[in-house]
């Protein structure tokens, strides 16, 4: 007995000092982006363009961005002094140092043409059983490229598409009811990128996800403002993709899925990704996952305000999918008038069939996970998940309060700390 006792007292004194070995760096510091970030500068002009409402710039916004990149320098597109203010163009590439400036009032159009974003293998614009028939509007690839300016990017999702009867949004939806893939062309996408900026810009109606970026180590994303409707289906605000030293600060987010999803697949983990000062308005929420086989770890998400939208802070994955998602720290977080203000889900859309079939599962494992400073001021479902006894999510809270009336549910979940319904402040800071 007195064995047992004294093994029983160890026990528990090490899981003290771990648990305050835990609180201790979290008060004291995070893993967040690397880079000693500040407000981007916009790069000198070399060559500017006047907007002709009537005109295809394919050809000459492409070939300046080249010219101009070769001097370190970007493009700056301006409005007409006769009241023209688009420029419309296919498919744009950003080669490194390249950029463009879209000045306030100026609209960069996708040409609603299926055609020009193809991939080769006619698909775009239709729908079938994989959905990666298109290339993006804009790519920005390499290094130091970026996008400025206090104009618009409008990717114009609700526009009839050339030769079709239906607009990119229609066919989104279309594949939903019909269990199909849409081929729908992303906004921008950034590949490999290092060092990359997109700044102060309006994006709107995106076809397809708005911003995605793919193993990319260095993007700084400040004082944007996404607004596409929020029945504009897979139209994901920023979604960092197997990329890390990411900051996405100053901006407003609204639109029809994720306002924000950091993805990790099979192409590497995520991680050093700070979220800071921003608000986001409809939308599906602050989402890590769904893939999350690669790991995701070291974001801090802080001072952020989300009201109406359908989820608030959401991590999702499942066994199909799943891997570690650990060091995320969640701090002065305002929630209003959002269904399920917090969401830990290690069962997202599970499919038995996948199940059966995979003899490797990607097991979901969501450990040091932290809120502090969080108020949920209207009643939501809370939402904490875990997978079975062996892989329990592990959650550190600190000054979170739920408003009366909400409701839990909890399955294999560790919760160190309290959740009360303690509000002294009902109103929301805007960032």
């Amino acid at each position: 007995m007195k064995i047992l006792f004294y093994r029983n007292v160890k026990k528990n004194f090490f899981h003290t000092i771990f648990i305050i070995v835990i609180l201790f760096f979290h008060n004291c510091g995070y893993a967040e982006d690397t880079r000693s970030i500040t407000e981007p500068v916009i790069p000198k002009i070399c060559k500017t363009l006047i907007a002709d409402d009537n005109k295809d710039y394919t050809t000459e916004i492409n070939n300046a961005v080249i010219s101009c990149a070769k001097q370190h320098k970007v493009i700056s597109l301006m409005p007409s002094n006769n009241g023209d203010t688009h420029f419309y163009s296919g498919p744009i590439i950003i080669p490194s140092f390249g950029g463009i400036l879209i000045n306030k009032k100026v609209i960069l159009s996708a040409i609603n043409d299926p055609v020009l974003y193809d991939k080769g293998h006619q698909t775009c614009g239709v729908l079938d059983d994989i959905g990666k028939g298109c290339n993006p509007f804009i790519i920005l690839k390499g290094e130091n490229s970026g996008l400025y300016g206090e104009g618009y990017i409008d990717g114009q999702g609700g526009i009839i598409l050339k030769n079709k009867k239906y607009t990119w949004w229609q066919l989104a939806t279309e594949a939903k009811i019909s269990h199909k893939k849409q081929n729908n062309p992303h906004l921008i996408n950034i590949n490999s990128g290092h060092n990359i900026i997109i700044y102060k810009l309006h994006l709107i109606n995106s076809p397809n996800f708005h911003i995605v970026s793919y193993q990319t180590n260095g993007l700084t994303i400040w004082g944007i403002k996404i607004n596409t409707p929020a029945d504009a289906r897979n139209t994901d605000g920023i979604d960092p993709s197997s990329s890390q030293n990411i900051t996405i600060a100053h901006s407003n987010i609204s639109t029809g899925d994720d306002n924000i999803a950091i993805k990790a697949g099979n192409n590497g983990e995520s991680k050093h990704i700070t979220i800071i000062n921003n608000n986001f308005g409809y939308g599906h929420g602050m989402s890590i996952g769904s893939e999350t086989n690669s790991g995701v770890n070291d974001i801090l998400v802080k001072n952020l305000t989300l009201q109406n939208t359908t989820n608030g802070l959401r991590i999702k994955s499942d066994i199909t999918r799943g891997g570690v998602v650990t060091n995320i720290h969640y701090e002065n977080i305002c929630i209003f008038n959002v269904k399920n203000p917090v969401v830990l889900d290690t069962s997202y859309k599970d499919n038995i069939k996948n199940k059966e079939k995979n003899e490797e599962k990607n097991i979901p494992q969501f450990k040091n996970i932290f809120f502090k400073n969080i108020k949920v001021l209207t009643p939501g479902t809370l939402k904490f998940n875990g997978l079975d006894e062996e892989n329990m999510i592990e959650i550190f809270v600190n000054n979170f309060h739920i408003k009366n009336g909400s409701s839990w549910i909890k399955n294999n979940v560790i919760i160190h700390g309290n959740i009360d319904n303690i509000i002294n402040n009902d109103i929301c800071t805007l960032y």
